[in-house]
């Protein structure tokens, strides 16, 4: 890891890890490096490691996701976290 952030960071990447992952979401990639327009998310392993079901998994549906969207959301914005992430609002279920 340290090689890659060695290049990354002076090509002009920005670089997150996170620094202890034990309280964090199971399988999330080691690191995410974004550089407009491209955004990586990377797992990293040793030549004989192998990944976790949980880091197929993410790797496997980041690998199908087609739109990026970014946002600085706060509690009075609810109505837009619905509508963006697909929620249902209680009450309101056509079933």
């Amino acid at each position: 890891m340290d090689k890659l952030l060695g290049a990354a960071v002076p090509a002009g990447w920005m670089v997150y890890h996170t620094y202890d992952s034990r309280r964090s979401t199971a399988g999330f990639p080691d690191l995410v490096l974004v550089k407009p327009p491209v955004v990586v998310f990377a797992e990293l392993k040793t030549e004989k490691g192998t990944p976790s079901k949980a880091q197929d998994e993410w790797l496997e549906q980041l690998g199908l996701c087609t739109d990026l969207s970014v946002h600085l959301w706060r509690p009075s914005d609810w109505d837009e976290i619905e509508e963006r992430l697909g929620f249902i609002r209680q009450g309101t279920s056509p079933y």
